[in-house]
């Protein structure tokens, strides 16, 4: 029986890399792709936010050629390109899915109404919410936030390369403590990067938990949605 009948899983842009440092590797996309199928299966409404670093990432400053706000643009293109891949793999597993993008670009994508989620999640159909916000100076993390919000999700899900919030970062420090329990403020009061302050601040203030966990070990996005204990959970 599932803990969660509505989620937001977020995964980075790197994760898609595979063994790779850029682009996309075909077998970490499509194990990616499974992953969230086996989370459809369990008829749990699913929605998907994918960044856009191992395509593009914003530059600040025109001293390399781009304005901060061309460049934020630029990943949000990134985020669409990454999105394509996902919902081709994911109907090639036989998943219906649908793309929405915060900036309009039809015939690639419908743009993003609340209204189009409903109707998807009706029919049984993963949502991937790609183009951030649709703004510059907002990152990924930050529209997952808002989506997971407008959505109704009863839970924010991140995948990371490791198995939850540590005090530090465990592939740098050996004696990093891993929290398997966490409130927003405690880790914002510990300066813990696990999102951006925006995304913090949706979270908290809509009263949405989150969990953080190894996306790479097959398996943990369905125990999380049957309610088992994987990763760093981080509550209100």
């Amino acid at each position: 029986m599932v803990k969660y009948n509505k989620v937001l899983v977020k995964l980075s842009g790197e994760s898609l890399t595979g063994t790779g440092r850029h682009g996309i590797e075909p077998a970490a996309l499509m194990q990616y792709a499974g992953e969230i199928k086996s989370a459809s299966d369990l008829g749990v409404n699913v929605g998907l936010v994918i960044g856009g670093g191992n395509i593009f990432r914003g530059l600040k400053g025109v001293d390399k050629g781009f304005d901060r706000i061309k460049g934020d643009y630029m990943g949000m293109m990134a985020t669409v390109i990454n999105g394509l891949a996902m919902q081709s793999a994911l109907e090639s597993l036989g998943v219906d899915c649908r793309l929405l993008t915060a900036i309009r670009m039809e015939p690639v994508a419908q743009g993003y109404s609340k209204q189009l989620v409903r109707e998807s999640f009706q029919k049984g159909e993963v949502v991937i919410f790609a183009a951030g916000t649709g703004n510059p100076f907002f990152t990924t993390d930050t529209a997952a936030a808002l989506r997971a919000v407008e959505m109704g999700a009863e839970l924010l899900i991140k995948g990371t390369r490791v198995d939850g919030v540590y005090s530090a970062d465990p592939e740098k420090d050996p004696d990093a403590i891993k929290y398997d329990e966490i409130t927003f403020q405690e880790a914002y009061s510990k300066g813990l990067k696990i999102m951006d302050l925006t995304a913090f601040t949706i979270c908290s203030e809509n009263d949405l938990d989150m969990v953080v966990f190894d996306v790479n070990k097959t398996g943990n996005l369905k125990k999380i949605i049957l309610g088992e204990k994987i990763g760093t959970f981080v509550k209100n």
